[in-house]
């Protein structure tokens, strides 16, 4: 009987330790720390939330950004990448379809298409593509928008995120972000 009393005792103190002081510890810090990631790093236009900075979402209009593409169609339920090999002729069909439609898109004129536009990520939702995969599309933007090729650069410019610490990855462009602000500067 001894031995049951200790056990209910341990039961009920780790309880209340790991099932509630600690989470709400947690997230206290959380909230005080790093407020924006810890709820979702939403975007919000005139009050209204549009998305998250941490998930893409699907742009297909012309004056619009593209993401990288997305094995699960941009549902974040199913987070997962394509798990398709570099021999897979079901890769390799999928990436000729969507150099296709690039090509289709921006003219041949703009050459071949970078990578992270051709192949879908490990999660399928990334929210940033590449500088070179924003300039890719820069002239479809324009032409779509009816802006100076210019202009819509300069947005490139301001929204685009250097290596992380100066030193790691490559510089990334927030897709989200980048239709926003273009969204701002021209409604077309």
């Amino acid at each position: 009987m001894n031995h049951s009393k200790i056990a209910l005792k341990l039961f009920f103190f780790f309880t209340i330790l790991l099932g509630v002081a600690y989470p709400l510890a947690v997230t206290g810090l959380a909230q005080a720390l790093f407020r924006d990631p810890a709820n979702g790093s939403r975007i919000t236009v005139n009050g209204k939330t549009i998305g998250s900075r941490l998930i893409a979402q699907k742009f297909e209009k012309p004056g619009y950004f593209w993401p990288r593409p997305s094995a699960i169609d941009y549902q974040p339920l199913p987070s997962a990448g394509s798990n398709l090999s570099v021999a897979s002729i079901a890769l390799q069909k999928l990436v000729n379809e969507r150099r296709e439609r690039l090509i289709q898109a921006h003219g041949s004129q703009a050459g071949e298409p970078p990578q992270d536009l051709l192949f879908a990520s490990a999660s399928g939702m990334d929210p940033e593509i590449s500088v070179a995969a924003t300039r890719y599309q820069i002239r479809r933007v324009a032409e779509a928008r009816g802006i100076e090729i210019a202009q819509v650069e300069a947005v490139v410019d301001q929204v685009a995120q250097p290596r992380q610490w100066g030193v790691f990855g490559e510089p990334t462009v927030n897709v989200l972000e980048l239709n926003q602000r273009l969204d701002q500067v021209s409604t077309r």
